[in-house]
């Protein structure tokens, strides 16, 4: 894939491993690495070598949103056509990531706040450092709560009245209480090691069948459970014609592990 400018970007085997890199910041989001981050989560579609993506942060936190000085004091310039561009863009960038076939785990550690908050709630998977503090703080700069999606993906992960006090007063939720509430999956003190290691393990998967499993969960949510039972029908038939379906069941008739090759 082609380096990217606004951001760091590393492939470890099958895992690419992207850093929002401004430390010295804690890692906001700008115009340019908002649309830079669209678009390669919209290229990963044709990536095949890599099976799982991580995202972290550098310098100790994830993300602190978008960049005062360089996004919210000039969108107060800006008309109305170029308002909802922008709403659009970033709303894109999270239906990128819910899109694209590999899983996303995000390495949750600091400050996770704004469109920080948004982009670890977009991920398939949460890990947090004891550190982490996540606030979705539109609130605080006049903003409702529905950014980029959070009043529809918020409430499926940690429930409709927990996610209604987050996104209503705006206030940080700590890594042990996120991991309660289940917006993090688990809190470790090692948190980008583990989401690797954990990224590693799918990429060794059957990754055709994880990217259905991820497509399923995003469809079904807008289907009754009727429709779901027939969508992961049609779905499961597909997947027993793969490979890797073949693979895992001539493995255990020989009583070996399976080698996935996702395909």
């Amino acid at each position: 894939m082609k380096p990217p400018q606004h951001f760091g970007w590393r492939a470890e085997g099958k895992v690419g491993v992207v850093t929002l890199n401004r430390p010295e910041r804690k890692n906001p989001l700008t115009f340019e690495s908002y649309a830079e981050l669209r678009d390669f989560f919209r290229d990963l579609r044709a990536e095949k070598a890599i099976k799982a993506i991580v995202l972290t942060g550098a310098g100790g936190n994830f993300c602190s949103g978008g960049d005062v000085h360089e996004i919210i004091g000039p969108l107060t310039e800006r008309d109305p056509r170029q308002l909802l561009e922008f709403t659009q863009m970033t709303g894109d960038l999270v239906k990128a990531m819910r899109h694209c076939p590999q899983p996303v785990i995000a390495a949750v550690e600091g400050v996770c706040a704004g469109a920080g908050a948004i982009l670890a709630m977009a991920s398939d998977l949460r890990y947090a450092a004891p550190t982490a503090k996540v606030a979705f703080l539109f609130v605080r700069v006049g903003l409702a709560g529905c950014d980029m999606g959070a009043c529809a993906i918020l409430p499926r992960i940690i429930g409709q009245g927990r996610a209604a006090e987050l996104l209503y007063t705006g206030r940080s939720m700590g890594a042990e209480e996120g991991a309660a509430w289940g917006f993090f999956n688990r809190v470790v003190d090692s948190v980008l090691p583990e989401a690797i290691q954990v990224a590693k393990d799918l990429a060794a998967g059957p990754t055709a069948a994880h990217a259905v499993t991820k497509k399923m969960l995003h469809e079904e949510w807008n289907v009754t459970v009727d429709r779901a039972i027939d969508m992961e029908a049609v779905a499961q038939a597909e997947l027993m014609r793969s490979r890797d379906f073949r693979r895992a069941y001539e493995a255990f008739a020989a009583k070996r592990k399976p080698v996935f090759e996702g395909d």
